[in-house]
């Protein structure tokens, strides 16, 4: 455990230390920054998450040499995903087998206390300084322009200004950062999906199922310690959408939209207890500006009815660590990320209204994957040494 005071100065401060911020200190204190990440929850804590990782973040953690770790931490490879798509009558059922392309095999479901914790070693063992329990209290300005380090409290509960060359915000949807430098919206999401999930024992299933119904949504994920990951999502402005009402609905939804799991949960065993997002419209703000830049959740969120938040995340720590590094303009990391993001994000969108019918959802998931292939080439062009490298 670190107990050295935190020092006054860094090139990089990093608010927020799971997968993005985690991602992009490993990256920049591989390139040789002095680099400070922090989190106010404890090491290894859970978080509400969709768990689910696509080609894009598997290819970027098999580059950076972290694949092996994931999967000595007991993470099941999936191998297969299933598409149900019902209208209440007809039922069409798309299996999906997972090619092997690029070097990846298989993609992967981990818990966040299994990818986060994983991120943070390799983290430190870029060079990082990653702290927990530290909270930020401001964003500091040099006069009223620049952006030029920030005030913490820290593990100890005293206040301390550390300066830095770059602020980046990777606090999350509702980040405080953002906040401070005013970071706004640019695009903005007209639908969000009211989710609750839950962990189950004695459920396992064959690889990723997604399940779609006109009005409601589902999905199955195996994860780590045997467990299935269950969901069920609806428009979070129908009636009886809130957490209480959707958890006292949960065995019924899913039965509506995936009844060969449904049929099965009477078996299964819950571990712990239902747990439930009430639903953000999503967003792309403003990811930069003079001393600052923001990565992950904190710039841009999508949907989680589209389970692509993890790998957007990583993706976006690849794309502004690289951005960093080589003393790119940050403009190009904005370029790129929207480019990679706005058609996405739009379906995403789309697709959280409920008010589709089978044939469309079924295009916004073609399109979906056409845009998940444009995210491995430009993240295949990026350079191919680990960060981790001696």
């Amino acid at each position: 455990m670190t107990t050295s005071p935190i020092r006054n100065a860094y090139d990089v401060v990093i608010v927020g230390a799971r997968v993005a911020g985690a991602a992009t200190a490993m990256l920049l204190a591989a390139a040789g920054l002095r680099v400070l990440a922090f989190d106010r929850t404890r090491y290894a804590t859970d978080t509400v998450s969709t768990h689910a990782l696509m080609r894009p973040a598997v290819l970027l953690l098999k580059k950076w040499g972290l694949l092996e770790r994931l999967e000595e931490e007991g993470t099941p490879a999936i191998r297969r995903t299933t598409f149900w798509y019902s209208d209440g009558h007809d039922r069409d059922v798309v299996e999906v087998a997972i090619k092997p392309r690029f070097g990846v095999d298989a993609l992967y479901g981990p818990r966040r206390t299994v990818i986060d914790p994983i991120l943070v070693d390799a983290a430190r063992d870029a060079g990082a300084e990653v702290r927990h329990g530290v909270r930020l209290v401001e964003v500091l300005r040099q006069g009223d322009e620049r952006v030029s380090g920030v005030l913490v409290h820290d593990e100890a509960g005293d206040v301390r200004k550390i300066d830095a060359r770059l602020v980046i915000g990777a606090d999350g949807r509702n980040s405080a950062v953002a906040r401070h430098v005013g970071a706004a919206p640019y695009v903005q999401g007209r639908y969000a999906s009211s989710v609750v999930y839950g962990y189950f024992r004695d459920l396992p299933v064959d690889g990723n199922r997604w399940y779609f119904r006109p009005g409601v949504g589902a999905g199955a994920i195996p994860t780590n310690d045997d467990e299935t990951l269950l969901f069920v999502s609806v428009d979070c402005r129908e009636e009886g959408a809130g957490g209480g009402a959707l958890r006292s609905a949960f065995a019924s939804r899913l039965s509506e939209c995936a009844p060969d799991v449904a049929s099965r949960l009477r078996h299964a065993r819950l571990v712990g207890k239902l747990r439930s997002f009430s639903g953000m419209r999503g967003f792309l703000r403003q990811p930069w500006g003079s001393g600052w830049a923001l990565v992950g959740d904190a710039g841009y969120m999508s949907d989680p009815i589209t389970a692509h938040g993890i790998t957007s995340a990583l993706r976006d720590a690849a794309l502004l660590g690289r951005s960093v590094a080589t003393g790119t303009s940050l403009l190009e990391y904005q370029t790129v990320r929207d480019d990679l993001s706005q058609t996405f994000f739009e379906v995403s969108d789309r697709i959280s209204s409920y008010e589709w019918d089978i044939p469309t959802v079924q295009q916004f998931h073609h399109i979906m994957s056409v845009e998940m292939a444009r995210e491995e080439q430009v993240l295949l062009r990026l350079p191919n040494d680990s960060p981790l490298a001696a």
